[in-house]
């Protein structure tokens, strides 16, 4: 057999700047969670042997097996509206894709789920006409996965992240009987994702073309820096606390959020609660204080061990020590869901 059942199994999630891996006990909850280790994206030598030191006996194939979450600059996640009376015309989701969402359908590899529980989408079947697109650029497919398997790594399968994230999110909020809206950030260095979750699900899905990048010449300017290099340099160093200029820094992010949520506001008459973000460096981490004080909300705060025991995701003692909020989006490819837990929530009692 060319491929032969691994006794540990193995979560990769990739972003822009970082590779989270775990080791568990199990392909899907129930498990353990034995093991985190993470290495900078840019550091191949290092994840190689991360992934020795977790698994120093490979399979017959020389691949480590896992379940690969990945980020892409290009990836879609866009809640739609559609139009009723036109659903059983052949072509009319891809000329959403291609009209509304500035995507060509035949190059991506794309899913339309219903925002409310990230099942499929059954245009025969009646019911709500809103639905979230989700996929990337099937080149992107292809590149990915010679990627991870150049570096050792067989994927079992290929997600994007960002869906996993949402949906145990929004089973975050329904669990813990969080009413208000909040803001989710995922904050890659060109562009934002922006999303408004409720318990109802995902409410509101935008790409927004500002990112870390757009705040390097900030940098540069208040500090008279000379060159763009030298300000992202001292940026992504932590050696400069950069707290007191963090509003002149998402300025322009926080003008694009504002314009998002009033829309939402105005539509649903809900204000928002709170907000969450997501893939920023652990060294730029303070960005999440500077955009929450800049639109007058609070920081949610995720409490991951918690969710995590609920959906019987076990953290070892090592794991359960180092883990912080930037771990939620790998837990989530994890999680498995059942119908009958919509009628339970997280309360006081069960944590006593």
């Amino acid at each position: 057999m060319l491929f032969s059942s691994p006794a540990k199994s193995f979560f990769i999630e990739e972003n822009e700047h970082t590779r989270l891996i775990a080791r568990t006990s199990a392909g899907c909850a129930p498990l353990i969670v034995e093991e985190i280790r993470e290495v900078p994206k840019a550091d191949l030598d290092g994840f190689a042997n991360i992934l020795k030191s977790l698994q120093p006996k490979r399979a017959a194939s020389g691949y480590i097996h896992a379940t690969c979450s990945v980020f892409p600059q290009n990836r879609v996640i866009r809640r739609v509206t559609l139009e009723a009376k036109r659903l059983k015309e052949a072509n009319y989701l891809s000329e959403v894709c291609s009209q509304q969402l500035r995507v060509e359908p035949d190059k991506h590899a794309l899913s339309v789920l219903l925002p409310s529980d990230g099942t499929d989408f059954d245009v025969a079947a009646a019911g709500t006409k809103d639905v979230l697109f989700c996929g990337m650029p099937s080149d992107d497919v292809v590149e990915t996965q010679d990627a991870f398997l150049s570096q050792g790594v067989y994927p079992e399968s290929l997600e994007i992240g960002s869906v996993a994230l949402l949906g145990a999110l929004v089973d975050y909020v329904q669990l813990t009987k969080c009413k208000a809206p909040t803001l989710v950030l995922e904050i890659g260095q060109t562009v934002t994702q922006s999303h408004i979750l409720s318990p109802s699900g995902v409410d509101a899905s935008r790409s927004i073309p500002q990112g870390i990048a757009a705040m390097v010449p900030v940098v540069q300017k208040e500090l008279g820096l000379k060159d763009e290099e030298s300000a992202k340099k001292l940026f992504y160093s932590n050696t400069f606390d950069f707290g007191g200029m963090g509003p002149l820094l998402v300025k322009r992010l926080i003008k694009e959020l504002q314009s998002s949520i009033g829309f939402y506001e105005v539509q649903t008459g809900q204000s928002i609660g709170q907000v969450l973000c997501f893939l920023l460096p652990a060294k730029l981490g303070w960005l999440e204080n500077a955009i929450a004080n800049s639109l007058g909300v609070g920081l949610m705060k995720l409490d991951i061990a918690e969710w995590a025991r609920y959906r019987r995701i076990t953290l070892s003692d090592q794991v359960s020590s180092a883990i912080d909020p930037r771990w939620f989006s790998l837990l989530s490819v994890m999680a498995r869901y059942n119908i009958a837990d919509s009628d339970n929530a997280i309360t006081a009692e069960e944590k006593e």
